[in-house]
């Protein structure tokens, strides 16, 4: 039963004085009392009967309500026969609390109240077990028959209740999307994801302008639990006021959730080891013919998962990089997020990754991503990545065929170390951020860069690991600030003499001169490489 069920025809003549606006909370029981400190006794759900003689003072009414609220009592019935009509500060300590407050007339006996209230929660108990053995049937046929989707009509049909399940970074698995717009759906999976950071136990419970909501996660196998990609189960409504059996329902969802997740991460293995074997295959510069069969077995595979046709110009379209890194995150915490984040941008996308990186490929004339929209789309997870967590992305410019590929990866790197300068917890670079020698130097083949760098700086990091000379830091110092002694030397905090022995050591190891414009930028460019 309801609290406002108390106030209906045919129950017992009370009179609400406080927090009319919670009158739908759920009655699962009747405790009386008049201890100074009843909390240690309540569970969730009573209706607290009180003839108020814990009362001596305007203070024990917010002490006392306080009390109520903390422990989870849904209303207080305060009756007059002893001390006479409710005070007003106990009133006033309702409201603040949103408490609702009953009173109870003189003649009204406590004992004809907890009879009526014992009738009704039997009766609600009653019809409860029956309907939920039901429901619990059908959900099973539903989950068989349509998935998620079949799962949630059935509730919004039986039960006039709306539930959504929603990725962390508010994507609507399923559930009736048009009922619950973009903003809330920000909101919530921003509460969600702040809970589960600071290990509150579920359901989490958010207070937005549209209503309240129950938030439960809904996470996979244990091994494969990422906090940052795993889906929630939102409900329209506030879980904790329910009884123990729909409470009992909601939870079994969740759990019917978790499983359909498991079951759709376990389609995703192959496409990770295509994903692996692509990222293989740039990092030794394999054979831009090999690349592209990889390629095309990717889009294959999506094809078919599509109901499409596989065509030999799916492997041949423009290519996406992204180069992405996670600081104070479990290995392998960021490629889960984006393979759950790119669902819908592309079912072609394919993310690499091991320890904190990951690689992703992915078609440009299917699906562009800018930096700017990556960015808005990965904005929510801020809110569960704390204050060590972070990510860092950069984004290539597309690549017009498999050969191109090693280019851009390289490319989206230098984005990426662009990203991870700026402050914040999510930050994006793309392609047009980059300067133009860092696309030069993007096309440049692995081997060439390797060679020059090590021309250049080989003998200069073999000096400094067995002197301790600090020689690199100071030639790029003294590159940053265009060859002016002064500054450089007040930059590393030495005197000029000191700076001077430095440069004159890096010219003796690389018999180059840092005087002449040409040895400077190649030096530059070096250290670029590096």
């Amino acid at each position: 039963m309801r609290v406002r069920d108390l106030l209906a025809p045919g129950a017992p003549r009370l009179r609400l004085l406080a927090a009319e606006e919670e009158l739908d909370r759920q009655v699962s029981g009747v405790m009386t009392t008049d201890l100074h400190d009843p909390g240690r006794y309540l569970h969730g759900g009573e209706l607290v009967l009180t003839g108020m003689l814990w009362r001596t003072s305007p203070e024990d009414s917010e002490r006392f309500v306080r009390t109520l609220a903390s422990g989870g009592a849904v209303a207080l019935a305060a009756g007059e026969a002893e001390v006479g009509p409710v005070p007003q500060d106990l009133v006033e300590a309702c409201r603040r609390h949103r408490m609702p407050l009953l009173a109870v007339p003189d003649d009204i006996a406590f004992a004809t109240l907890t009879e009526f209230i014992g009738r009704q929660v039997s009766a609600d108990r009653a019809a409860d077990l029956a309907a939920l053995v039901d429901r619990h049937r059908l959900l099973v046929q539903a989950a068989g028959a349509g998935g998620l989707d079949a799962v949630l009509d059935l509730l919004g049909g039986d039960l006039d209740l709306d539930c959504w399940v929603l990725t962390p970074t508010g994507r609507v698995i399923a559930g009736p999307a048009d009922h619950l717009g973009a903003a809330d759906r920000d909101q919530l999976v921003r509460a969600h994801l702040a809970a589960q950071r600071q290990r509150r136990r579920p359901p989490h419970r958010a207070r937005l302008v549209s209503g309240n909501y129950s938030l439960l996660p809904a996470a996979g196998q244990p091994e494969q639990e990422v906090p940052l990609a795993d889906w929630m189960l939102a409900v329209a409504g506030d879980v904790t006021e329910w009884t123990v059996k729909r409470q009992q329902l909601a939870e079994n969802l969740a759990r019917l959730v978790a499983a359909e997740r498991s079951r759709r991460d376990e389609g995703r293995r192959l496409r990770r080891r295509l994903a692996d074997e692509v990222l293989t295959l740039l990092q030794r510069d394999a054979d831009p013919a090999e690349i592209s069969r990889t390629l095309y077995a990717s889009a294959a595979m999506a094809a078919r998962y599509e109901g499409a046709v596989p065509t030999e110009q799916q492997g041949e379209a423009s290519w996406l990089v992204l180069s992405a890194e996670g600081t104070g995150l479990p290995d392998g915490t960021v490629r889960t997020v984006l393979e759950e984040a790119l669902t819908d941008t592309s079912e072609r996308a394919l993310i690499a990754g091991a320890g904190s990186g990951a690689v992703v490929v992915l078609p440009a004339l299917d699906a562009s991503v800018p930096a700017d929209a990556l960015r808005e789309l990965l904005a929510p997870l801020e809110a569960g990545l704390g204050s060590e967590g972070r990510i860092t992305l950069g984004v290539s410019a597309p690549a017009t065929e498999a050969g191109g590929l090693r280019g851009a990866l390289e490319e989206a790197r230098h984005a990426r170390r662009i990203a991870a300068a700026r402050v914040g917890r999510v930050c994006v670079a793309g392609p047009e951020e980059l300067a133009s020698h860092v696309l030069l130097l993007a096309a440049v083949p692995d081997e060439v860069r390797r060679a020059f760098r090590g021309r250049l700086l080989d003998k200069v990091i073999a000096y400094d690991i067995e002197h301790q000379a600090d020689l690199v830091r100071t030639l790029e110092a003294f590159l940053r600030s265009d060859g002016s002694w002064t500054r450089c030397a007040a930059q590393l905090h030495v005197h000029v003499n000191t700076l001077r022995y430095r440069i004159g050591r890096i010219e003796e190891l690389t018999g180059r001169d840092l005087s002449r414009l040409e040895d400077r930028v190649d030096f530059y460019l070096a250290l670029e490489l590096a």
